[in-house]
């Protein structure tokens, strides 16, 4: 998965970090947080960690990470040798499950996240035998985007992709596991992802996914190329992220997000702590703080992402929390499909979809 160059604090709830025993506000050795380079990390580096160096006394040393599995590769090959190139990594939900197989990340202490109580139970992570490892960072949406030249109104529905009249005008994600447009039809055409559950189900979606072809005109890897289509009217219609076109619109291009009424993706990045990391204390009052709805407001407003608490639980406008996400219900990524038949599915989508 590419995610991607994007473009206050106050009282913690639970327990207060300013608490926090002195031994660990004293220690030397900053902790290394890992965060998607770029923008990204240049964000969370004039908006996040100097506050919480500020209120905790835990100096941080910023790591930019490539995403999913080429940092996964890195952190297992480190820890075999005892070594963690960072102590907390945002990780790719993929290579998150990829991880947690494969034993790589440091059980935590429930009670040193209280705030994990904030997050839905999809952003709580726990291994099988329930010992908790991680929770949900950062979450953003996919969602319809369209010319607004081309398409004075705003279609409602996924079902624009299927339409006739739309031949050749779609742009849409190259990769099975990036796009999520096998989740888009299961949840479109098949009343929702359960269909995903075993390969005949994934192969009745592939089958529908496949009639969308003769519209697309292009399937693509490089973000930039297909915004500069979409903004030129060149290639008019297709999925994205909401908060880019929405920084495309407020910059006056013609270009318009839409969440389709049976939902937009919400895709999502996972704090977890590497296994060989010595800092798991000073990680855990990291990963609470994080937790926390005004923090998340902040990341709305500085960083282009979409909270993972409650809507409610923010002092976020009408205005901020829609430019970055919806009320509507989501669809959420099928993930375990990726991972326990990651081989297969490519070769299906390869193909049936884009070959």
């Amino acid at each position: 998965m590419r995610r991607r160059s994007f473009l206050i604090g106050g009282a913690a709830t639970g327990i207060s970090l300013m608490a926090a025993p002195a031994i660990l506000r004293a220690q030397s050795a900053p902790l290394k947080i890992g965060t998607y380079g770029g923008y990204f990390q240049d964000s969370f580096d004039a908006h996040i960690f100097p506050d919480f160096t500020a209120e905790t006394g835990i100096e941080v040393e910023s790591i930019g990470q490539p995403t999913g599995e080429a940092w996964l590769v890195q952190l297992q090959q480190a820890a075999r040798a005892g070594q963690a190139p960072a102590d907390v990594s945002m990780m790719a939900q993929v290579a998150r499950i990829r991880g947690q197989s494969a034993g790589l990340w440091a059980e935590l202490d429930p009670d040193a996240v209280p705030n994990r109580a904030n997050l839905p139970e999809h952003f709580v992570h726990a291994y099988d035998d329930g010992r908790f490892y991680g929770t949900g960072a950062v979450s953003w949406y996919i969602t319809l985007v369209t010319n607004t030249d081309i398409y004075p109104e705003p279609p409602t529905s996924w079902q624009a992709l299927w339409d006739p009249a739309n031949r050749d005008r779609l742009g849409l994600l190259a990769l099975a596991s990036n796009s999520f447009l096998l989740e888009i039809t299961a949840t479109t055409h098949f009343g929702g992802t359960e269909i995903l559950a075993d390969e005949d189900g994934v192969m009745q979606v592939l089958e529908k996914l496949s009639e969308v072809r003769d519209n697309v005109r292009l399937w693509y890897r490089d973000e930039g190329q297909f915004q500069q289509a979409l903004e030129s009217g060149e290639i008019p219609m297709g999925q994205y992220y909401h908060d880019v076109t929405g920084l495309a619109a407020a910059d006056g291009q013609p270009v318009r997000s839409t969440f389709p009424e049976e939902g937009a993706v919400l895709d999502s990045g996972s704090w977890v702590v590497s296994s060989a990391s010595d800092a798991i204390d000073r990680a855990q009052i990291f990963i609470d703080y994080m937790a926390r709805p005004e923090i998340q407001a902040k990341l709305a407003r500085f960083v282009g992402t979409a909270p993972t608490v409650a809507r409610e639980l923010t002092d976020l406008t009408d205005e901020e929390f829609n430019a970055v996400a919806s009320d509507r219900t989501p669809i959420l990524p099928y993930y375990d499909l990726y991972v326990e038949r990651a081989d297969w599915v490519n070769q299906q989508w390869s193909e049936m979809i884009t070959g």
